[in-house]
């Protein structure tokens, strides 16, 4: 009778177990903000179906070009000042110092043990699809734009590669730097091991 209580209290954990590790996969699948993964890829994709269709429905390519410029905007102010910071805990931004010195800043929001906040798979999948994804169709454009002469559109798709590819640009540096931070403290905190296991080694040998 002892030995099938014992068994059967480590089934109990198992099961238990199983269960945690599945509630925690499904926090991580789960879009957690979907208004911003929404505005996150509705701007940048509208711009480029009116730059695709506004021919179609438009003549006037004033009404085209202020449209597209607007969309390109609206998408570089929500994703580099919201859906960044809500999606996957990334930030980046300028500030000017006292004496006039101009200073880019690149974060990476630290995850918190006790609350438990992790980024979630398909939101981090969305957003860098998205992020990737729309500048290199823009240079798509400009080349396309280019060897097609139509010299008017040019202004317009450049003003897509900007936008975007800045956002890019930023984002990829708070990743790229982030990384760095985690490596450089990495290798302090084995140097400091190395060091003291040299110091403990050199004061058994003189002990002796």
């Amino acid at each position: 009778m002892l030995q099938q209580d014992s068994n059967d209290d480590t089934e109990d954990v198992s099961l238990f177990d199983a269960e945690e590790e599945t509630t925690n996969r499904s926090k991580k699948s789960k879009i957690r903000h979907p208004v911003a993964s929404f505005f996150h890829l509705f701007f940048r994709v509208s711009a480029i179906i009116v730059y695709l269709l506004c021919e179609l429905f438009s003549s006037s390519f004033i009404a085209c070009m202020v449209t597209i410029i607007l969309l390109l905007s609206c998408d570089f102010w929500a994703v580099k000042n919201v859906t960044g910071r809500l999606m996957v805990g990334l930030r980046w931004w300028n500030h000017i110092d006292e004496d006039g010195k101009s200073h880019w800043v690149f974060e990476s929001r630290k995850a918190s043990p006790q609350e438990g906040k992790t980024v979630s798979e398909a939101e981090s999948r969305i957003f860098w699809l998205g992020l990737v994804a729309c500048p290199v169709l823009w240079v798509v454009f400009a080349f396309s734009a280019l060897f097609s002469f139509r010299v008017k559109w040019l202004a317009v798709v450049i003003m897509g590669v900007v936008l975007q590819g800045a956002n890019l640009y930023g984002y990829i540096r708070c990743k790229v730097g982030s990384r760095k931070n985690l490596t450089s403290m990495a290798t302090s905190y084995l140097g400091r091991q190395f060091l003291r296991q040299t110091t403990g080694d050199t004061q058994t040998t003189s002990g002796e």
